[in-house]
């Protein structure tokens, strides 16, 4: 691997020496799990375990390291810093192959199952006092980054193995392969990052059941509706799936500091260098819980559908899709042919007129002069193209034709148009408006599992950005 460059990057971007790790052996490393971990005293460890059932050979060559984090006391949830400090204890009576007394009965099993496995554990201490997150920046952005950027530090950066870095929540079960197939992949695949096929976990009520089955629904009609425009965008930004090498995280400078929304982010700059690859021979599993930690994301979305907060059966309209698509295909037209502003808005004003005030609003005819200007190839000039209307910006377009004309449809229809757009040859009965039975909603994410997982693969298999 690139030295370097990681070098570099420790040296000036990461987090410094306010906080270290503590672990009792952290030679012959390739692999570092970074797990924040903020008042998860009653999930970390069950996520722990899950790690613990891959194979051994895995195991001996992976670190796992728990960020148990919170703010300053004053600005800390009730009852937030206790739980950090009993997780704190729990673990670090297992960094000494014991079981705290403290644990209590019910995580007893996945404690035993933890030393048996002899699972690597590191601890950071980012909870006690003096060694809080700042406030400015707390949260789940600044405790993954703290987590990364450590992990650098015990990788053999001379060797010729490539150091993985795998980012998972506290309150997420994997796969007894998760660990196998991820560095199989970037074994495979010239990547630099991955996300890794999933599922959320059962709902404990009918009524929560219906929630995850309706916010996955939204996630996977989402990505499918970028593939289905031909976006190299389309893939799913949970923090919990991401796998990314040593030197694609150092090449985009580490992971962001956001306290919400920062794998969105860190996934757009990674997109940015060799594309996006997906793992889906395993799988993760992350919690269909509630929480309001964060203003969106999963916990979020389960919360608000079932205080009732807004009507949650609609989607973006599938024509959205479709005019995303015919830009995505102008800008490669353009580049080819090295359109001047004037030809490429003219061009864009023939697709939608939505389209043509949301590239006002960017003044894209200033973008597009610069473009031209420092790419003298139609090759580099296409994937300039794609790094400037990345991710953030497509999203931003999809929202402004959302809110300037292009309403949103009822949740089914708009599954059954993005499949048959996409070419699925088995689409669920049509909707007609209606929200179907819990049962009947099941059978449409399942169907659109399969399908978004054939056409997934074969794009970030085959797909490089630009």
């Amino acid at each position: 691997m690139n030295s370097k460059n990681i070098v570099h990057y420790l040296e000036h971007y990461a987090v410094g020496p306010r906080w270290e790790l503590i672990a009792n052996d952290m030679s012959r490393i390739d692999n570092a799990v970074v797990i924040p971990s903020l008042a998860e005293r009653e999930h970390l460890f069950a996520t722990l375990a899950s790690i613990a059932t891959n194979p051994h050979p895995e195991l001996d060559r992976t670190l796992v390291i728990c960020v148990i984090n919170n703010g300053a006391h004053g600005h800390a949830l009730p009852g937030v810093y206790d739980n950090n400090q009993q997780t704190l204890e729990i673990l670090g009576e297992l960094l000494h192959d014991r079981i705290s007394d403290a644990a209590g009965e019910a995580l007893c099993p996945d404690l035993a199952a933890i030393l048996a496995a002899g699972l690597r554990l590191a601890v950071v201490d980012a909870s006690s006092p003096g060694r809080e997150l700042p406030e400015r920046d707390r949260g789940v952005g600044l405790a993954r980054k703290i987590g990364f950027d450590l992990a650098l530090e015990v990788f053999d950066h001379a060797g010729d193995t490539p150091g993985l870095l795998f980012s998972l929540d506290a309150d997420t079960l994997v796969a007894d392969n998760y660990l196998e197939a991820v560095r199989t992949f970037f074994a495979r695949y010239t990547r630099h990052a991955a996300f890794i096929a999933f599922r959320h976990q059962a709902g404990d009520t009918p009524d929560a059941e219906a929630a995850i089955a309706c916010y996955e629904t939204f996630l996977r009609y989402y990505v499918l509706g970028l593939w289905v425009a031909g976006s190299p965008y389309a893939v799913h930004s949970i923090g919990s799936t991401i796998a990314c090498t040593a030197e694609g995280y150092a090449a985009v400078r580490g992971m962001n500091k956001r306290k919400a929304g920062e794998d969105f982010y860190f996934l757009n700059k990674l997109a940015k260098l060799r594309g996006i690859g997906f793992i889906d021979a395993t799988t993760v599993y992350p919690s269909a819980r509630q929480s309001d930690r964060v203003p969106f994301g999963t916990g979020r979305r389960i919360t608000r559908f079932l205080e009732g907060q807004r009507y949650e059966y609609s989607l973006y309209n599938p024509e959205i899709f479709a005019i995303l698509g015919k830009w995505i295909d102008c800008m490669a037209v353009c580049a080819d042919e090295r359109c001047d502003a004037a030809a490429v808005m003219a061009r864009a004003a023939a697709i939608h007129p939505l389209l043509v005030r949301y590239l006002e609003g960017l003044h894209f005819e200033d973008v597009w002069h610069r473009l031209k200007r420092n790419n003298k190839t139609a090759r580099t000039l296409r994937y300039q193209c794609h790094v400037w209307f990345d991710g953030f910006r497509t999203l931003k377009l999809i929202n402004f034709m959302t809110r300037h004309g292009l309403e949103p449809v009822p949740m089914f229809d708009a599954v059954r148009r993005v499949l048959v757009m996409a070419g699925s040859d088995a689409v669920p009965a049509d909707g007609d408006g209606v929200i179907p039975l819990l049962e009947v909603q099941q059978r449409f994410l399942a169907h659109l599992r399969e399908f978004e997982q054939r056409v997934l693969v074969h794009r970030a298999h085959d797909f490089q950005f630009g």
